[in-house]
Parts: C-alpha cells; sequence; structure tokens
C-alpha cells in the first residue's frame, strides 16, 4: 500500500523546484496532484506530463497565489475536478533580496503577499473541504531565516517568520476537525534559484553547514512527504527544519 493511495494534494507553485519535487514524489506514493504557479507555460504542461506518466490524475492551473479571488476560485474548480482534497502544500514563494535601507516598499508588500497572504489565501478557502471532511493535512513552507533571520533579507524573514505563527495558530484551531498543520523550514537547498549564485558564494554557505553540503529537493519532499501521510497522525503545530544542522 502506498502511503497517499487514493488521496488528492494542491501543491502551489509546482511547476519547479521544491514544488515539482513534492508533486512527484507524492504521485509516486499513489497521490493525485492538483498544482497551481502563476502561468500556464512549458514548465507547468511538463510538470503536468510527468506527474501523469506516474499513474495518477494530475492537473496544473494558472493561478496567482496572493489574489484572493483567484485562490478561492481554483480551489473550487480543483475540489469540482478532484472531489476532495486531502492535502494541501503551501509552497509558493519569491525572493527580493535587500538591505533595508535601500529596501522598497514595492519589494516588501510583494513578498509578503506572495509569501504569507497565499498560505491565508489557500488554508482559508481549503478549510470548508476539509472541515466536512473531518480530516486534513495542511503543509506550510517556511524556511530557517523564518526562525533565525537573515540579513539583507527582512522582508522575506518576515513572510516566513509569520508562516510559522500561522501554522501554529491553524493547528490549535482546527485540530477539533482532525485537521493538521504543520510547517517546513528548509535551510540552503539546491535548486534553480541557489544556481543563480555565484560558485564562492555557494561555497561560503556549504561551509557554514555541518553536513558540508546543501539539500536536494527531493529531500525536502520526503519530509512533506511524512507531514502529508498517516505516518504523522499525531504531529501538528511543528515546525521542522530541514537544513542538516545548519540552524539548531
Amino acid at each position: 500500500m502506498k502511503l497517499l493511495e487514493g488521496k488528492t494534494a494542491i501543491i502551489t507553485g509546482a511547476s519547479r523546484g521544491i514544488g515539482k519535487a513534492i508533486a512527484l514524489c507524492f504521485a509516486q506514493e499513489g497521490c493525485n496532484i492538483a498544482f497551481t504557479d502563476l502561468f500556464e507555460d512549458d514548465n507547468m504542461k511538463n510538470t503536468e506530463a510527468e506527474i501523469t506518466a506516474l499513474g495518477v490524475k494530475a492537473k496544473g492551473y494558472a493561478s496567482n497565489a496572493a489574489n484572493f479571488a483567484e485562490t478561492q476560485q481554483v480551489v473550487s474548480n480543483i475540489a469540482n475536478d478532484f472531489g476532495k482534497i486531502d492535502v494541501l502544500v503551501n509552497n509558493a514563494g519569491i525572493t527580493k533580496d535587500g538591505a533595508l535601507k535601500r529596501m522598497s516598499e514595492e519589494q516588501w508588500d510583494a513578498v509578503i503577499a506572495v509569501n504569507l497572504k497565499s498560505i491565508f489565501n489557500f488554508t482559508k478557502a481549503v478549510q470548508p473541504v476539509m472541515w466536512k471532511q473531518g480530516k486534513g493535512s495542511i503543509i506550510n513552507m517556511s524556511s530557517v531565516v523564518g526562525v533565525s533571520g537573515n540579513a539583507n533579507q527582512i522582508n522575506y524573514s518576515s513572510s516566513k517568520a509569520g508562516i510559522i505563527g500561522f501554522t501554529k495558530s491553524a493547528a490549535k484551531e482546527f485540530g477539533v476537525r482532525n485537521i493538521r498543520c504543520n510547517a517546513i523550514a528548509p535551510g540552503f537547498i539546491i535548486t534553480e534559484m541557489t544556481h543563480q549564485l555565484p560558485e564562492e558564494v555557494r561555497k561560503a554557505w556549504e561551509a557554514t553547514i555541518p553536513l558540508r553540503r546543501g539539500g536536494e529537493p527531493e529531500e525536502v519532499a520526503k519530509t512533506a512527504l511524512f507531514l502529508a501521510s498517516d505516518l504523522s497522525s499525531y504531529v501538528s503545530g511543528q515546525v521542522i527544519n530541514v537544513c542538516g544542522a545548519m540552524n539548531t
């Protein structure tokens, strides 16, 4: 029996990176996948094809996670298309880094809207479905910088810290209906975004990590799999760092 056999998951921002790794990992365990991203582009189509090839139902939806009305509509469409929603992975996120003295209001607002407001939007939209089902697992993607902070990432750190507060509060609020809510705080994960950093910067980061390497998206995905499955049936309101002991 596969860990997520017959379940349906929504994963936001899943056309690439960590979100895509989670979608593929879940699909390998029998989960049907509804995923969202900002645009219906080649990345979305290719990801949909890759997931479908694993023998599950998959569909990509173009939606702005930071937009409340769009989120309500896309979740309604997913519920109609798939019939139920067992798991929500709030993964959509952006960075607009810079020192506070040079940070614009637009940089602040954009990161808070995409990273934090999207969590509110999607969780609020799926709550009635999970509430009626009497079960569900919500997984929010935070970051180690939301736990410990980081210079030149005040907007990003604030958004990721806010996710932790949201997660702990939602876990207390939703537990009465057997809906669990947890957060994952990845550290330095090797993705397209980190590949854009100069090699010396990447090496400097890796030198600060006790495991002496960056993490792989698949390693974050395996943690999400644990939280989505019944293996974590009594785990709620927690933040799991996936960081190679970078943040302890």
